[in-house]
């Protein structure tokens, strides 16, 4: 009971993590500190830092050179196409916007297990994924941001590319889980993701004033590395292995409400009916495709 009490709350850190990413991070870039591809570097060069020298105290299994092939692809889908995407689309997008669109993740999945892994899918799924897609169109395609230089629609579909990349990355990743301690793969993980992402983010990193950063985008910059990077990265793992993974999926919601809250206070979002109705029709898409079949006595 022990173990599973400090799952979850490691499960709730998680999701409080990247619930005040959105916020921190759309800060970092719309006042022009370093732009979001500069910040994926810093982003995944800082993580890369800290898993292997956490590697060098934590002694892992040796990956088999087969496995190599598949931590690359996994890389390439779950730290480059993913975090670029992601901090790209965030620049353009708002934080509630960011956060809603990104529990559609589930759906991903359930979609790409049916075809990858040939799962079944009921007609409760099948309404739930709509269900879901119309929530997301409807916050593309009508939703409004408080910033007047943002360009939502394109944010969205950047944010939901990362979703759909993310996604992809969970199926390919499922079988290295069970394989390996989650520390073996993930240092090699971020290292490929590190040399991918390089060529995109040295010029704007390059570009970065340090002597202009205020003691809040200092820390802004040190929470997107190392809490909501590092940290979630680490915590994940450790939840995951006490926890069924539809208890697991279940805390991806608690996101939008996070950001969302926090986004409202710091003034970078607002609420209004539109958001409501997109992000009820989005929960409620969700609720379905994971809801359970009854099962016929």
């Amino acid at each position: 009971m022990k173990s599973r009490n400090l799952a979850l709350a490691a499960l709730f850190i998680v999701q409080l993590l990247y619930g005040f990413n959105y916020t921190l991070a759309k800060t970092i870039m719309n006042e022009n500190y370093v732009k979001p591809f500069g910040l994926v570097l810093l982003r995944v060069a800082g993580a890369t830092l800290l898993f292997w020298l956490l590697g060098m105290f934590y002694k892992t299994e040796k990956i088999d050179k087969k496995d190599f092939s598949k931590l690359f692809l996994a890389a390439v889908f779950g730290v480059f196409i993913n975090m670029l995407f992601f901090l790209k689309g965030l620049e353009y997008t708002t934080p509630i916007h960011a956060s809603t669109i990104m529990t559609i993740t589930p759906i991903v999945i359930l979609v790409l297990s049916v075809i990858v892994l040939k799962e079944n899918i009921t007609k409760l799924k099948i309404f739930g994924v709509a269900l879901g897609f119309i929530g997301a169109l409807i916050l593309t395609l009508y939703g409004k941001s408080a910033r007047a230089a943002d360009n939502v629609p394109l944010g969205n579909l950047m944010i939901f590319l990362n979703a759909v990349s993310y996604s992809v990355y969970v199926i390919l990743i499922k079988r290295l889980t069970e394989k390996y301690h989650p520390l073996a793969f993930i240092k090699w993980l971020f290292l490929f993701g590190l040399i991918l992402v390089l060529p995109f983010g040295f010029s704007e990193v390059s570009e970065v004033q340090w002597t202009s950063f205020t003691p809040y985008i200092t820390y802004a910059l040190l929470f997107v590395v190392i809490g909501a990077t590092f940290g979630t990265y680490f915590l994940n793992p450790l939840a995951i292995s006490r926890l069924k993974a539809s208890t697991v999926g279940i805390f991806i919601y608690l996101q939008p409400v996070i950001a969302g809250l926090f986004a409202v206070i710091n003034g970078a979002d607002f609420i209004g009916i539109v958001k409501i109705v997109a992000i009820s029709l989005i929960f409620l898409g969700v609720y379905f495709v994971t809801k359970k079949p009854k099962v016929a006595h």
